[in-house]
């Protein structure tokens, strides 16, 4: 049996129409729709739908809702936080959509506002699942140590313009990959906060610093909070194998500041 046909599995036990009873609606089969997206998160208070706040989802949800006539759940390879940016969000939703997918993507580019851009549109298969098929995400923080940033980089990278020893953030950066409780760079508490760093490193480009980071899931904030315990080390207030003892305490510091979120984006996710 075919996914398609164990999700419609109830509407099997539907008895047909008897003969005469009238004609059958054309209706269009239901259908697994996923969307690649990128949006600058400045002006928003993160991805997750708030009451009475402008958040990422209703406006995509508001907009499909208007080209296919219907209420849409969509769901997330990931939550981002307010003012979180991504180059490659990865949603999907299940719906009667009778549009091609180019033809959707042009209709949703068309109404949504220019800081969300829907980048790809693919109809999946039903097992398809943004956050729980999500093999790994990627992201990546910048942080400015120009003297003077520019208006056009504000939104987008943390500006830290004093003295940093950069060698250090780097051998900090790659302790973080491990597979550990991360409940020390993280905001909450969490039945199971272990996770599995795959890539962790540092590097500089002119006046900037890019961290990238990439894991099988985050803790909240964790990767904002790593970026601000990274600083740190480069201040000084901590030696890379500090960090040690900070994943042995299992509980946050003040050595472990949650950097600014302008400076993050979700740059991609992998299945």
């Amino acid at each position: 049996m075919s996914s398609r046909e164990m999700d419609h599995r109830d509407l099997a036990e539907i008895p047909a129409p008897k003969t005469g009873s009238g004609p059958l609606l054309d209706l269009p089969a239901l259908e697994n729709i996923k969307l690649t997206i990128s949006y600058d998160g400045t002006d928003y208070h993160g991805w997750q739908r708030q009451s009475g706040r402008r958040t990422i989802q209703e406006t995509i949800e508001k907009a499909l809702m208007r080209i296919l006539g219907e209420k849409i759940n969509l769901q997330a390879a990931g939550r981002t936080d307010a003012g979180v940016h991504a180059l490659g969000q990865v949603a999907n939703f299940r719906a009667n959509c009778r549009l091609s997918e180019a033809e959707l993507l042009r209709a949703l580019n068309a109404i949504l506002p220019h800081d969300i851009r829907i980048l790809n549109v693919e109809r999946v298969p039903f097992s398809f699942h943004a956050r729980k098929s999500a093999l790994s995400k990627v992201y990546r923080y910048r942080i400015s140590t120009a003297p003077i940033i520019s208006p056009f980089d504000y939104r987008y990278v943390m500006h830290f313009p004093y003295p940093l020893d950069i060698q250090a953030m780097k051998e900090a950066a790659a302790r973080f990959e491990r597979e550990a409780d991360f409940s020390a760079f993280s905001s909450g508490h969490y039945p199971n906060p272990v996770r599995k760093v795959i890539l962790s490193s540092l590097e500089k480009d002119g006046h900037e610093l890019i961290y990238t980071i990439e894991a099988n899931g985050f803790l909240r904030y964790m990767v904002r909070t790593i970026a601000g315990t990274l600083i740190m080390v480069g201040r000084g207030r901590l030696k890379p194998e500090d960090l040690e003892n900070l994943f042995q305490q299992k509980k946050r510091t003040l050595l472990s500041p949650t950097a600014p979120a302008r400076g993050l984006f979700l740059v991609q996710v992998n299945y």
